[in-house]
């Protein structure tokens, strides 16, 4: 089945994946060009998760294929596929909280240090800065006292740090307050102009369709629609998205 996508950076071909005997995928295919967004959304039990998890080597896939960049990556260890610039981002928004702001940015950029010299690495901290300015006034506070916000922007933040080409995104806008939802929003949609190609599975169907290029709606482990994101928006109805 093809995707539609014009040279996608990221191609999934009939993928399928299970949980041990729980099957989480059935023929999922689609794609997401350079620099742009795609959205996965859908009722809770989707697929939706589990396809960023297949694409990052968390989840095994038993038939299809994944292509990233041109080469096809399942397979591949969870280590090999981070040194490609692909990245994911936990929906538990998972720091080290004993560590301040600052360390946390910092670790993020650690296996690309030597390669890439500090000058560049101190350039994204002030790119990050610029996205999420509450991370600077908060830098030298221990990362487990920020909100629940604060921390989806530092687990954003630190994931910028490590240059991915790729960013998988699970539910960025969980848990947070409207005010909040905008600003994540914002800063992921800024993030197309660094180059990075983002994957991401949202609930809040409105709240995503102000930055997506388009997006697929599954159910049931499959891909059932896809399209721009005002027509997913007319086909969630809202009330079929509650988890």
């Amino acid at each position: 089945m093809t995707t539609g996508i014009p040279d996608p950076v990221l191609e999934m071909k009939d993928v399928h994946a299970s949980y041990g005997p729980f099957v989480a995928l059935q023929g999922v295919s689609l794609g997401v060009a350079h620099a742009q967004i795609a959205a996965l959304v859908g009722p809770h039990g989707g697929g939706k998760s589990a396809t960023l998890k297949a694409v990052c080597g968390l989840l095994r896939v038993t038939s299809g294929e994944i292509v990233f960049e041109g080469e096809r990556i399942n397979g591949l260890a969870v280590e090999k596929l981070v040194e490609r610039g692909i990245v994911y981002v936990d929906e538990r928004r998972l720091i080290f909280a004993s560590m301040s702001v600052m360390d946390n940015l910092l670790l993020g950029a650690y296996s690309r240090r030597r390669r890439n010299g500090s000058s560049k690495v101190s350039d994204d901290i002030e790119t990050v800065m610029k996205l999420f300015p509450i991370l600077g006034e908060r830098r030298r506070q221990s990362a487990g006292t920020l909100s629940g916000g604060e921390k989806q922007m530092l687990t954003i933040g630190r994931a910028f740090m490590s240059a991915p080409r790729l960013l998988l995104l699970d539910c960025p806008s969980l848990r947070l307050a409207p005010i909040l939802v905008k600003r994540v929003m914002s800063a992921i949609s800024e993030l197309r102009e660094h180059g990075i190609t983002t994957l991401l599975v949202e609930q809040n169907v409105k709240a995503v369709s102000h930055i997506a290029d388009h997006g697929y709606f599954m159910e049931k482990g499959r891909v059932i629609a896809r399209g721009s994101p005002s027509e997913l928006l007319s086909r969630s109805n809202g009330s079929r998205l509650v988890t």
